[in-house]
């Protein structure tokens, strides 16, 4: 029996899609579909962000704190604070600011759908528009849930999109496993130039599958990782994961050329979160 999406949420999270929100263009508004369709696929979890004034607890949660993780990053994760992540005129609103808190000296949210959201296998696309200056990390990226071949790299990483500021427009995605990751520098990655990500929304997305995964920025696949071993240490990528966005600051990777305290506050807007599973052939 062929495998598609296994959605484990912790309640219903199916919602009406009927307001309003931002399109392409920084002044125009669209009205949002009410059963957006995409031919072959069934939405299962969304969040269109059309209500209230914070992320919805029963859709998200919040990594917290200001260890590096794992990357020397500057900023400290906050959560449940209106100053690093809103709800406002349709979107979701990340924001990293300067200021002095629990010891650091930079602030941000890292939301997650762990237990509230959690997918084997399907699409999941999310329309944003980025943050601009040096020294930003943006990502929409996916981490295993439980774990099961032990901790990073062991059980995999899905970077549907990660951009740094030093490097205007390029967008790069990712896999990374035991056998394939940054740090012994054997990573699959791929990156593709898409023009005014600050100013416009973009849709990221990934199509997951058990023999691969394919990137897509808007309709444009432009990355393949194939399912080529036959171990856990090539593809642990038949676990459930979730999803992760997040602004950090500095860092290994988004510091590496220096970063501008004058750009704060800064922002990423995300119109939408759309999950989908594949229909049977």
């Amino acid at each position: 029996m062929k495998k598609y999406l296994i959605a484990c949420l912790t309640m219903a999270c199916f919602s009406s899609l009927s307001a309003c929100s931002k399109t392409g263009d920084d002044d125009s508004v669209s009205v949002k579909e009410e059963q957006p369709a995409r031919a072959g696929w069934t939405l299962v979890w969304n969040d269109e962000f059309n209500t209230g004034t914070i992320p919805s607890p029963d859709k998200w949660g919040y990594d917290v704190g200001g260890s590096g993780w794992g990357n020397n990053e500057l900023q400290y994760y906050t959560q449940y604070r209106k100053e690093n992540a809103r709800v406002e005129n349709g979107s979701l609103i990340i924001e990293a600011r300067k200021e002095a808190f629990e010891g650091k000296k930079y602030t941000s949210a890292r939301l997650v759908t762990k237990t509230k959201g959690d997918w084997l296998y399907g699409r999941i696309e999310v329309r944003a528009k980025l943050p601009k200056g040096l020294g930003t990390w943006p990502a929409i990226w996916m981490l295993p849930t439980d774990w099961k071949y032990g901790g990073w790299p062991n059980s995999g990483e899905i970077d549907i999109m990660e951009h740094v500021g030093y490097d205007p427009n390029v967008i790069v995605g990712s896999t990374h496993s035991l056998k394939y990751y940054f740090k012994i520098g054997t990573q699959r990655n791929k990156t593709i130039r898409i023009p005014d990500v600050f100013a416009t929304f973009h849709t990221y997305a990934v199509e997951w599958y058990a023999d691969r995964i394919d990137f897509f920025v808007d309709e444009t696949k432009y990355f393949t990782s194939p399912n080529d071993g036959t171990t856990w240490q090539e593809w642990p990528f038949d676990q459930r994961f979730h999803l992760i966005l997040n602004i950090a600051f500095g860092g290994d990777w988004g510091g590496s050329k220096g970063i501008d305290d004058s750009i704060f506050p800064v922002r990423m807007e995300v119109d939408y979160v759309r999950v989908y599973a594949k229909n049977s052939q």
